[in-house]
């Protein structure tokens, strides 16, 4: 078997890899993972049955799938004692790594902060557009207080004129959806009330809003510049 990427030999790099992690692996895994080193999927499978053979690993047959694992009997079995040592260790580890991840949690949470807080730039931009803002509404107060009224006579017809026109569609709309609700309900033994809860439908008159009171509004004439 040629050298691969890193010089070492294809046998001695899937052999490595298979002692390693002493766990079960298929031939797929053994590619993904060295695929790095340049080991195909044929050559992988040709070395893993080669080493299977030889009795340098063992092996399991799942109908199709050959399932590869270190030998076992070239591996210390720890003593008892080194057992709870070992589980010692580890509870001490995982301790440790729950600390760090609440200071990463904690920094993470001041990244996040510091991301969403403005800049001293932005901060000034900010300021300046409320202070133009404080500046024009200052303007206009001090004009009505001297009595000025901020309205011309062309803007006071629209309003009036977009006003008149938008109440009187609600009340067509109001009229037409009577019309519509009355002959679809006419033979209906189900309680209106039931009905329009049911098909999600609110009235003017479920909402408390009388529309004669917006449409006999009459705009109060003023002294206009």
């Amino acid at each position: 078997m040629p050298a691969t990427k890193g010089g070492d030999s294809a046998e001695a790099i899937i052999l490595n890899f298979i002692n390693e992690q002493n766990r079960p692996l298929n031939v797929q895994i053994v590619a993904d993972t060295l695929q790095k080193h340049g080991i195909k999927k044929t050559a992988a499978q040709k070395i893993l049955d080669s080493f299977a053979e030889s009795g340098k690993i063992s092996f399991k047959e799942y109908g199709k799938q050959k399932i590869y694992l270190a030998k076992q009997d070239q591996f210390e079995i720890p003593s008892k004692e080194e057992l709870e040592s070992m589980k010692a260790d580890i509870a001490k580890l995982q301790e440790s790594l729950a600390a760090e991840k609440k200071i990463v949690a904690g920094l993470e949470t001041e990244v996040r902060s510091a991301e969403s807080s403005l800049t001293l730039d932005q901060i000034n931009d900010r300021m300046k557009i409320v202070s133009d803002e404080i500046s024009s509404m200052e303007s206009r107060i001090t004009q009505l207080r001297a009595g000025t009224v901020l309205v011309t006579a062309e803007e006071r017809n629209k309003v009036e004129t977009d006003y008149n026109k938008k109440t009187g569609l609600w009340r067509k709309r109001k009229r037409m959806f009577k019309d519509l609700w009355d002959m679809i309900t006419e033979s209906m033994p189900k309680n209106q009330s039931e009905l329009k809860e049911e098909v999600g439908i609110e009235t003017d008159d479920d909402l408390g809003i009388d529309i004669s009171k917006y449409c006999s509004y009459k705009f109060k004439k003023a002294k206009l510049r």
